[in-house]
């Protein structure tokens, strides 16, 4: 069994990506490979087939590594729904909300959550490929630290440090994150990899050399700046889009200050028909053909924002112009009449008025749902896979025109009686090619091209192993990973 961990000299440096690589890279040379995040902030997740809950990224990893997502690749996920305090989920369960001090005291627990993940994966791959969480040079962090050379320190694990050219400042990174770490950290150091370079790499070979010199550690190698790769991003908002036909169906999401799942919308940005914009703090609501309201981990401040912006005003007018909203998890429960969150789940104990567009209304429970599902579109009679991640019971009449019959017998959503209104607690639905092409024609898109999201996403993971073959220094690569 061999373990090695990527870590990053920021957030954002690549390391979600270079994981995603290296799981099928590995895969590849007929060797079994599993992805490992310690512990994982964000808002974007995913349902395991053992029924819990990590985020969205490991997914991505596992079918990096042909395998179905698991608890144990994500053991601890944190998900904020205050500046201050998050949600605090171990083994795919939400066990409690806490703020950033109490977590602080809390990883000596969560830290066994983790070991005890390792060590059952360890058992029974031979490769375990980890991600560490932003930088392990946050000296606020270090004591007690699970995420990064704490999780290392544990398991005795080599690792390679990743950094982003493209913000400047490259050699700094490496160098600075180097002479903050301890020794033995330092010597865990096996080498580093240079991300998204653009240029004339004869350019650059002065600095590696230098590098090298200056650490005594290899450099695997640099990896180009690649324009036209589309993973699930981890956290931030992802906005680039594909060139698009000349008629396209205009589509806008509201980014509100807690919007969860928003790689909901990832089929969007890539289809060639359809043009995503994402509305911030501010901006007006322009002309649309459909408005998504996106998933919310707290639905009730969300909706405060949202009317705060004027952009509930925005789309009632929409509406009155034969507009389409679609309200998707949390969205779904801001369409209805009232939220109720008596135990204070998501913020303070009490209630908001909902949109009052649909006759039903939510309240939250402290039993999270979380499945994975098939079922039928109410459009066409669709099929649609996806998934729930709710603690929201929705109740009241306007369900009895359902948006989706779920295969299990259940029925789930609603659809307002003129037709303008869809709702649903269905994560994912865009990326089954026959429901996605159904809501467009729903909202107005005329001829449909059918788009493989899911093809898409496979054909980018194996052009990220492509370029561990052509960039990166296999052969130290295969020896870190032991085989």
């Amino acid at each position: 069994m061999t373990t090695l961990m990527v870590q990053g000299t920021t957030s954002d440096a690549g390391k979600s990506t270079l994981v995603t690589a290296l799981c099928r890279w590995v895969t590849r040379q007929g060797v079994s490979v599993v992805p490992f995040k310690p512990q994982n902030m964000a808002l974007n997740s995913a349902v395991t087939a053992d029924g819990g809950e990590i985020g969205r990224a490991q997914a991505v990893q596992a079918q990096a590594a042909n395998l179905e997502p698991h608890t144990d690749m994500n053991p601890v996920l944190l998900k904020p729904n205050s500046d201050t305090g998050a949600q605090v989920i171990i083994h795919g369960r939400a066990v409690t909300t806490m703020n950033a001090v109490a977590y602080h005291d809390y990883k000596a627990i969560a830290m066994q959550a983790v070991l005890a993940s390792h060590e059952r994966l360890s058992a029974a791959y031979p490769v375990v490929m980890v991600e560490g969480a932003g930088s392990p040079a946050e000296i606020n962090l270090r004591a007690g630290d699970i995420a990064n050379m704490g999780f290392a320190e544990a398991v005795d694990c080599p690792v390679v440090l990743i950094a982003d050219i493209n913000r400047g400042g490259v050699f700094a990174h490496l160098v600075g994150t180097l002479e903050l770490l301890s020794p033995s950290e330092q010597a865990r150091v096996k080498g580093f990899i240079i991300n998204r370079f653009r240029g004339d790499l004869a350019l650059l070979q002065p600095g590696l050399d230098w590098l090298e010199a200056r650490t005594g550690k290899p450099v695997i190698g640099v990896l180009p700046y690649v324009m036209d790769l589309h993973l699930e991003a981890e956290d931030g908002i992802d906005q680039r889009q594909t060139d698009k036909a000349d008629q396209v169906l205009k589509v806008l999401v509201p980014v509100l200050p807690r919007i969860s799942n928003h790689t909901d919308f990832d089929p969007l940005r890539l289809h060639p028909q359809v043009d995503l914009q994402f509305i911030g703090p501010g901006q007006a609501i322009p002309p649309a053909d459909l408005i998504i309201l996106p998933g919310s981990k707290s639905v009730r401040s969300d909706l405060a924002y949202l009317r705060a912006n004027g952009w509930d005003s925005a789309i009632s007018r929409h509406l009155r112009y034969g507009g389409k909203v679609l309200g998707i998890c949390g969205g779904l429960q801001m369409l209805g009449e009232q939220v109720h969150d008596p135990l204070g789940l998501e913020g303070a104990p009490g209630s908001s008025a909902g949109l009052g567009w649909l006759a039903f209304e939510t309240q939250l429970e402290q039993e999270k749902q979380l499945r994975n599902v098939r079922g039928r579109l109410a459009l066409e009679d669709a099929p649609v896979t996806g998934y729930e991640i709710h603690a929201g019971v929705t109740t009241g009449p306007a369900l009895a025109n359902a948006a989706v019959q779920l295969d299990d017998g259940r029925c789930d959503g609603a659809q307002s009686t003129d037709g303008q209104i869809f709702g649903t607690y269905l994560h994912g639905l865009f990326e089954s090619p026959a429901a996605c092409s159904a809501l467009l024609r729903w909202a107005g898109l005329q001829e449909v091209q059918e788009v493989d999201y899911h093809g898409l996403r496979e054909r980018d993971i194996e052009r990220l192993a492509d370029l561990v073959e052509k960039h990166l220094d296999t052969r130290l690569l295969r020896e870190l990973c032991g085989f």
